[in-house]
């Protein structure tokens, strides 16, 4: 069977989100689509947050037919690298090599997003080369300039390792603009993962312009934002 997955997304709880918890498992329905990753920068908050209000479950069955993949986005030392798959620590300024090994003993995967956009901190081509990728977002709906995602595309191929697509959604309207399409017997964590090693199909959708200057808009101001305040244990 095959499913649709976002495998990029943001949440409130990212520096630079803004999604609500809540809206994106609504929009997440209403679209239709099987499931999303919540990949927010360098924490597993909202991993938390959804398995405290019931929208996860921790032996990574679907909850009412949706699956969210538990996972971050790790600023190494050397860019971005998505972990899928798995709840980690804070690892901000970790080495590529090292955050991989701990993905992998974690039982997850790593994926390094919009590795060529010159205009954000994705992990470049010498040090993506030393790697042992699962694979490699080829398509990322909120790219500077789409040239990046050929770049992407073309060196999977040449290393031939599995490509993804994601929205990397920073608010709620944008989630599933791009996702992966996998093709799995069921929809659960362990069967999604390796459906993802096998490579999946993409859906290719770019975000709007009004929504690429909402993410920007994000960007710009997330440093004069709050932080968001993490759940208590009797929240």
């Amino acid at each position: 069977m095959k499913f649709n997955i976002d495998l990029h997304t943001h949440s409130r709880f990212s520096a630079d989100g803004v999604s609500d918890p809540e809206e994106m498992v609504r929009h997440a329905r209403n679209l239709g689509l099987h499931g999303f990753a919540i990949t927010d920068h360098n924490t597993c908050a909202c991993v938390d947050y959804f398995l405290q209000h019931g929208h996860m479950r921790e032996d990574g069955k679907p909850v009412d037919g949706l699956l969210i993949i538990p996972g971050q986005e790790i600023t190494t030392s050397a860019g971005h690298l998505l972990a899928l798959g798995v709840r980690l620590p804070d690892l901000k300024g970790i080495s590529a090599p090292e955050a991989v090994e701990l993905i992998h003993q974690a039982g997850g995967l790593a994926v390094p997003p919009h590795p060529y956009d010159l205009f954000r901190a994705g992990i470049r081509e010498p040090v993506l080369d030393t790697l042992p990728l699962d694979a490699l977002e080829v398509f990322n709906a909120a790219t500077t300039l789409k040239r990046y995602n050929r770049f992407a595309f073309e060196y999977a191929q040449r290393r031939q390792i599995p490509m993804t697509a994601g929205s990397d959604a920073h608010h709620v309207e944008a989630l599933g603009v791009a996702y992966s399409i996998v093709d799995c017997e069921q929809l659960e964590l362990s069967s999604v993962l390796s459906a993802i090693k096998r490579g999946p199909d993409l859906q290719q959708s770019y975000m709007t312009p009004k929504d690429a200057f909402k993410k920007t808009w994000n960007n710009v101001f997330r440093l004069r934002r709050k932080p968001v305040r993490r759940l208590s244990s009797s929240e």
